[in-house]
């Protein structure tokens, strides 16, 4: 299978040397309106300029840049005639390449550290304050810059802790701008890409609709195109984005498998479709996933199941749109799949064949499905991808839906699933979804798992009488990206009106509790 995206004229690299932040730096130069992606640092320095980018940034790491074995750099990069700006590792990697001094002091930066800038005037730091909080982390130190290079900035333990060269368009940081702790960060960040590199602002989220649906029309033809629609924003943005390129080719398929929140099932089935016109079709395999559940406790194997039921489901009803097709001599070719940017680094950086994850979108589809992947979401971060969908005028309903599980609510119930405990979830599901919203929080959280306690019993007192109910835990997090989340402070009144209303609403539920533990080490998602 094969995949086709546009290469965006204005591209930022981001030379990642194995930081914790590198998807972070993406993010802040996107957030500038330019388009970046990232690169390993292992690629060489002839790739990295075969690529054409107006910029190219090196990021943090853990090494020491005289380590064994540490990674390096071409010094061709820095004679490339390319702005580079290194950051933290890669500021330290910049200056001894070209003939600086790095070495350990023994005094160590960790966390705020106070900045003295130099020269307030120069190209990263015009118009910023000559002191300021940056984010550290580091061991060794510059302690002299390469020459012809200008210090612009120092700290009480690091004397080189800024260096620019205008001439060669060379700039470098010993801390962390991208992270929100620096307080200038970003204004630092946007000065090199406007002033050293001399970058237009351009990219947004209308051009990025104008080269997908021309990528798209270029990839597609006239043939037809699929696409498992599972009602997350993800895969509904990615079919939005085919059906505005190729219109009625496009046929979505939608799985109810019962495991669904409140409401949602009308959602796609209803709200979608009024809001692109898309042709779908729905398979109502409730009873199929529910039987095939029954009697199974153990989360992986569920998982299991519900990946394999949802794999046999839809091959059967892409079977179907494809002899619907024939009749008519349209071959479907294509698969839509919403892959994100972040799957893609995260799976080495996209090269060679795209691999469907399981549960993802689709539910994980096997290899022997031939079809060509379209994957317009490629390129796009998570809250890019909502932006989009606003552009293409969906519902905010699903653009700014939480993300949720592939196996849905067979995976927020601990212990068999069932119909009458699927119901009970969804109606305590629904209570807290409600509350947060009323309460103006829905984009506050990233995401707020409501889990069923099946097997768990709690005495309580309810109508003047003993009870013996089951908990239910709220899971509220914060996150950018779902690799580390925290839990949400969420206001006192907020999570009492959710408690309150789900032990009188929901039957057999006697206790709300609140899961206040931070990723790692507990996972957003119980099972």
């Amino acid at each position: 299978m094969a995949s086709a995206t546009p290469a965006p004229p204005e591209t930022v690299l981001v030379v990642d040397f194995g930081a914790q932040y590198a998807q972070l730096i993406a993010r802040r130069v996107r957030e500038a309106r330019v388009y970046s992606e990232i690169v390993p640092s292992t690629m060489p320095v002839a790739e990295m300029l075969a690529k054409r980018p107006r910029a190219i940034i090196l990021s943090g790491g853990p090494s020491s840049v005289y380590a064994p074995g540490a990674p390096a750099i071409d010094r061709a990069l820095f004679e490339a005639g390319v702005p580079v700006f290194g950051m933290c590792y890669g500021f330290q990697l910049m200056a001894i390449t070209l003939g600086g001094t790095v070495d350990n002091n023994g005094r160590r930066e960790y966390g705020r550290t106070p900045l003295a800038v130099g020269l307030t005037g120069s190209t990263l730091f015009e118009g910023t304050p000559a002191e300021q909080s940056v984010w550290m982390s580091h061991g060794d130190a510059c302690s002299a810059a390469p020459e012809g290079f200008a210090v612009t900035a120092s700290t009480d333990s690091v004397p080189v802790a800024a260096f620019e060269d205008d001439e060669r368009r060379l700039y470098g940081v010993q801390y962390h701008p991208e992270v929100m702790h620096t307080t200038h960060g970003q204004q630092v960040l946007e000065h090199f890409l406007y002033r050293g590199a001399g970058i237009e602002p351009t990219w947004t989220t209308h051009n990025v609709v104008e080269e997908q649906v021309a990528a798209i029309q270029r990839q597609v033809g006239d043939k037809r195109v699929i696409c498992g629609l599972s009602g997350g924003v993800d895969s509904a943005v990615a079919a939005a984005l085919v059906q505005k390129a190729v219109g009625d080719q496009l046929t979505c398929v939608f799985v109810d498998h019962g495991l669904l929140r409140k409401g949602e099932a009308e959602q796609v089935e209803k709200d979608f479709v009024a809001a692109t016109g898309v042709r779908l079709k729905v398979v109502d395999a409730q009873e199929r996933f529910l039987t095939a559940l029954a009697g199974r406790t153990d989360p992986e194997e569920k998982r299991k199941i519900i990946g394999r039921e949802f794999i046999r489901v839809f091959e059967q009803a892409a079977s179907e749109v494809v002899a619907e097709a024939g009749e008519h001599g349209e071959a479907v070719e294509f698969l839509v799949q919403g892959t994100l940017y972040p799957d893609v680094v995260e799976s080495g950086g996209g090269t060679g064949t795209a691999n469907i994850k399981s549960h993802h979108n689709v539910g994980g589809l096997p290899e022997d499905l031939q079809f060509q992947l379209v994957e317009p979401l490629r390129q796009l971060f998570k809250d890019e991808v909502r932006k989009v969908g606003e552009e293409l005028g969906l519902p905010s309903e699903i653009v700014w839906r939480q993300p949720f599980p592939g196996p849905g609510l067979g995976i927020r119930i601990i212990g068999e699933v069932n119909g009458p405990r699927l119901d009970l979830l969804r109606e305590a599901d629904a209570i807290a979804r409600e509350e947060l919203t009323a309460a103006g929080l829905d984009r506050d959280i990233w995401q707020c798992p409501v889990v069923l306690l099946a097997d768990v019993r709690s005495v309580g007192v309810q109508g003047d009488g003993r009870t013996y109910g089951h908990p239910i835990v709220l899971r509220p997090v914060s996150s950018e990206d779902a690799m580390t989340a925290d839990w949400s402070r969420l206001p006192y009144d907020v999570l009492a009106r959710i408690s309150t209303r789900i032990t009188n609403e929901v039957a057999d539920v006697n206790r709300v509790v609140l899961d206040i533990t931070s990723k790692p080490p507990g996972t957003i998602e119980w099972e």
